[in-house]
């Protein structure tokens, strides 16, 4: 009988530079049949222009499956520190990104 507890750890390296993030608080996500495309901004206060942090491009099976962690990790973190408000405090300058038109799709693999 084989030994299964070691056949599903994998190693995965983070460097030091990636350790340091990106800092985003504005994603803009789009889509074609065969990929997600996660663009991932950081608007400063009250200026008009940003650009994009980092591009994430994943198959749709990995999109789903990043909304169900992204969904069981915010259900932790409200358990544990109480709900997330979701908006963004009048005055702050920075743009309430809920209410900006849908961007559609683009693009094709």
């Amino acid at each position: 009988m084989s030994d299964n507890k070691n056949e599903n750890n994998i190693s995965i390296e983070l460097t030091e530079e990636t350790a340091n993030g990106q800092y985003s608080n504005l994603a803009i996500i789009n889509h074609s049949p065969s990929e997600f495309v996660l663009d991932f901004v950081n608007m400063m206060p009250n200026v008009p222009k940003a650009k994009v942090q980092s591009r994430m491009i994943m198959a749709p099976i990995h999109a789903k499956r990043l909304l169900a962690a992204l969904q069981q990790n915010v259900q932790n973190y409200e358990q544990a520190f109480g709900v997330i408000e979701d908006k963004v405090p009048a005055g702050s300058g920075v743009p309430n990104t809920m209410n900006m038109p849908y961007m559609g799709t683009k693009g094709e693999a």
